[in-house]
């Protein structure tokens, strides 16, 4: 390994950690590589955990937009990954600034977002103009796959039955609504039976919009589809899935799940193929190619 090999590999690498496990994977994986991990988490979000896996770690609230860029600094972190999930329903919340205090960075990236309306509050729009602050401070954001590449799920049939050709229709008929949808900053995921939408993600995230389905679907089996956004920054706001969302489904009284191969991040291999198979849940993972292809 030549000096600036080792260089490279001896920086500390920042973690903007959120709700979820997902932050937690990727901290493990930073410290296998030999990486030193500085951590910065969401208050009320991200997983007290994080404290003994990471090198240096403090809480932060929603906010706290300066206090990141000038904490990493001090760390020597001049390169960064996002991980985890931000309960975007807390910005709709009476008075929820007084509880996260944005300092004064925060309002100068989002006072038109938030206090004129001059721009809107759609994910991608958020968390770029955030990412955007961060560089012009000198902390750049790159995909956390690039020091975890082996979560983004392979093209296959992943557990459970062969998806029925009501299954395969469904899944054609999802895929593209939810395309769509992502291509609106709408959401990635949605439920369906028989070509007939039972729910469509929007800020209350996947598992509430799986929920939703369950309510409205009684007799169950329907089957829910999760893909990337056609302009999927891979910097933030992946589509992942976990054990949760396989235990959403199967409480909801779901029977399938496809989700979109390469650029959809799975947690836990192990655990949730057993669990997918205990649940008696059909999984496929599939590219976009193959996807015209299932109604066939």
């Amino acid at each position: 390994m030549n000096a600036a090999a080792e260089c490279d590999a001896c920086e500390p690498i920042g973690l903007l950690a959120g709700w979820g496990r997902y932050p937690i994977v990727i901290a493990q994986a930073l410290r296998r590589r030999g990486r030193r991990v500085v951590c910065l988490a969401v208050r009320d979000h991200a997983d007290p955990a994080l404290a003994d896996l990471c090198d240096e770690f403090a809480w932060i609230g929603l906010g706290s937009v300066g206090r990141v860029a000038r904490s990493f600094r001090r760390a020597g972190v001049r390169r960064a990954v996002m991980a985890g999930k931000i309960h975007k329903v807390t910005f709709y919340r009476p008075r929820w600034w007084l509880h996260h205090r944005p300092d004064w960075t925060a309002v100068r990236t989002f006072y038109r977002h938030f206090l004129t309306g001059g721009k809107d509050r759609k994910d991608d729009s958020l968390l770029s103009a955030l990412v955007e602050t961060y560089a012009a401070a000198g902390i750049h954001f790159e995909p956390a796959t690039n020091f975890a590449p082996e979560l983004l799920v392979q093209a296959g049939h992943l557990a459970g039955r062969p998806l029925s050709g009501r299954q395969r229709r469904d899944v054609q008929f999802g895929w593209e609504l939810a395309k769509q949808m992502g291509g609106l900053d709408v959401g990635q995921t949605v439920c369906v039976k028989d070509q007939a939408v039972l729910a469509v993600e929007a800020i209350e995230g996947t598992d509430d919009c799986i929920r939703r389905a369950g309510e409205l679907c009684r007799q169950g089996g329907f089957t829910v589809v999760k893909v990337a956004k056609p302009q999927q920054d891979m910097r933030f706001d992946v589509p992942t899935v976990g054990l949760c969302t396989l235990e959403s489904i199967a409480a909801a009284g779901g029977s399938a799940l496809a989700i979109e191969a390469d650029r959809t991040i799975l947690l836990d291999a192990g655990l949730f193929h057993a669990t997918a198979r205990r649940l008696k849940l059909s999984v496929v993972a599939i590219r976009p190619d193959a996807a015209a292809q299932r109604a066939a």
